[in-house]
């Protein structure tokens, strides 16, 4: 689609902000007391500087709405509803679509939706997503580092992110796949204004907004960044975490579809960030679309070839492993120290949710190469009999019979 199309669709949908229209049946009661209640102590901790506790306290929720720009005098807009609305509010909006859908990519197919309101239910979709340590050893070193595979207010910045510039009017959710080594977001709409390097890099302040009522609101109540520098943050945290940064697919004009990685995609890369802590952040960014196999600028990569940061031609650019070969330790370390619990318990979980009741045999062939490898066959076993036994008492796995035979599977 050219250019100056897309510039005037932009342009026509920050006219006609689909999220401060009202609804003329709506009312203060059909918002929920506890998103209420949230918001409220939200607004408080943003605005605690400027404006006291109390005085927010005493103010009727009318009140309060009109100061999150919700309640007109014409009447409730959509927005309330999206960020504050109950379940069975949803009916309000109809036909546009107030959802999220988790679900998980394997073969399963698990998934779960989320009604509204959005203020709530960013954070219970968010614990339905499986976040166990990675432990990274830094080059040369013997003392491991434990990171989450995911960073929270990164999931959430992003998902926050996704509800505030959807396009309601296309009658969509938003989605949240999660796969085993990454969660990729999709929302609808053209990513609004600018390009997400322009963000992350140039400190880029939109100047429009597609839904300038909820975007306010929720700036107010410290969901997202109203200067856009939640990108910026996003990236920053990947980076200190040593994990590929996020990344954006805009080849579908009617989409944004961000992935967050939870995994080490090139083993030189996450090293190199390990042991360069001084590395300027456009360098990063260089570095993170060379392990990827993405386009880097003549400049940059100039650049990037005097410090002998990366090796080969285009197109076949890579991370330079003299980083990586120092870390002959790494391997060893890990070898004696075995994967964490929580890796493990993950292991399982994937193995259940994917093949369905499985025998111990498979649980053991499949976990036995994670665990210390100054353990024998019987030790192990033993470790492997306690995994079970942790995550039966926690209610996530359970002993059955098929065909005779005892399985274990999903709870």
């Amino acid at each position: 689609m050219p250019t100056e199309k897309i510039d005037a669709i932009r342009n026509q949908e920050s006219l006609l902000d689909w999220t401060a229209q009202v609804i003329e049946d709506a009312e203060v009661g059909d918002l929920s007391d506890d998103a209420l209640s949230t918001a409220r102590e939200a607004f408080k901790q943003k605005n605690s500087p400027r404006i006291p506790a109390g005085e927010i306290d005493a103010w009727s929720d009318g009140d309060f709405l009109r100061h999150l720009g919700l309640l007109t005098k014409r009447g409730m807009t959509r927005a309330a509803i999206l960020l504050l609305g109950k379940p069975e509010s949803a009916y309000l909006l109809n036909p546009h679509l107030a959802e999220m859908t988790w679900r998980l990519m394997d073969e399963e197919r698990v998934y779960e939706h989320f009604s509204i309101p959005f203020i709530l239910t960013t954070t219970e979709l968010y614990r339905r997503i499986r976040n166990y340590k990675l432990r990274l050893v830094p080059p040369g070193e013997l003392i491991q580092r434990e990171v989450e595979k995911y960073d929270q207010r990164t999931v959430l910045e992003a998902l926050h992110n996704c509800i505030a510039h959807q396009d309601y009017s296309q009658h969509s959710r938003v989605a949240v796949m999660e796969y085993p080594d990454r969660l990729v977001f999709v929302s609808q709409g053209s990513f609004f204004e600018g390009t997400p390097d322009e963000y992350a890099l140039e400190g880029h302040m939109p100047k429009h907004y597609r839904n300038a009522t909820l975007v306010t609101a929720m700036t107010a109540l410290n969901m997202i960044d109203h200067l856009g520098y939640g990108i910026e943050r996003m990236n920053h945290s990947q980076a200190k975490r040593y994990l590929p940064l996020p990344e954006y697919d805009l080849s579908d004009p009617s989409e944004v579809k961000l992935t967050i990685w939870g995994s080490v995609v090139d083993e030189a890369y996450t090293s190199l960030l390990m042991s360069r802590s001084d590395l300027p952040f456009d360098e990063v960014m260089a570095l993170d679309r060379v392990q990827k196999g993405r386009p880097v600028s003549d400049k940059v990569l100039r650049r990037l070839r005097k410090k002998r940061l990366v090796e080969g031609r285009r197109p076949h650019l890579r991370v330079s492993a003299s980083v990586a070969e120092a870390t002959g330790t790494k391997v060893d370390y890990l070898d004696e120290r075995g994967q964490s619990a929580e890796y493990c318990f993950a292991l399982i979980n994937d193995l259940l949710v994917t093949s369905g009741p499985s025998p111990r045999g498979d649980i053991d062939n499949l976990v036995f190469p994670h665990l210390p490898a100054g353990l024998d066959d019987r030790q192990k076993t033993n470790r492997v009999d306690y995994l079970l036994k942790k995550m039966r008492w926690d209610g996530r796995i359970k002993s059955v019979r098929v065909d005779g035979k005892r399985m274990w599977s999903i709870a």
